[in-house]
């Protein structure tokens, strides 16, 4: 199970002391789970579940249950959140804007467009 726990250390780029830091997992916990003596408390799972936006069965089998419990309201927010998890960039870009002003994030989104913009070859004249 600990192969899964790391698989998503990888994905999100995160260390184990981050996510315990994060979580209030402690390290001893995660250490006593990588060497096989235990496996962290229900509690445990479910914040590290959360933490990385799975379901506990998910962090424990790797897989979904079919008809399982879903962590995402819908489709398309599932779908935005894999694409963060799969992408470093979007990640550290989604990362900075939990802690940046709406102003900050309009001037970030303004910039985007432009380039966006300038990419396609839209001048407005």
């Amino acid at each position: 199970m600990y192969e899964i726990f790391e698989q998503l250390l990888q994905g999100f780029g995160v260390s184990a002391y981050k996510v315990a830091k994060e979580t209030g997992v402690t390290q001893s916990t995660l250490s006593d789970w990588k060497r096989g003596r235990s496996t962290p408390k229900a509690e445990n799972m479910k914040k590290l579940a959360d933490y990385f936006g799975v379901s506990v069965d998910y962090l424990m089998t790797g897989e979904e249950k079919e008809g399982g419990e879903k962590y995402y309201l819908n489709d398309e927010t599932a779908e935005m959140a894999q694409k963060i998890f799969e992408n470093r960039d979007l990640r550290v870009l989604f990362d900075a804007a939990q802690d940046a002003t709406p102003e900050d994030l309009k001037t970030t989104y303004d910039m985007l467009a432009a380039l966006k913009k300038k990419e396609r070859g839209d001048f407005d004249d």
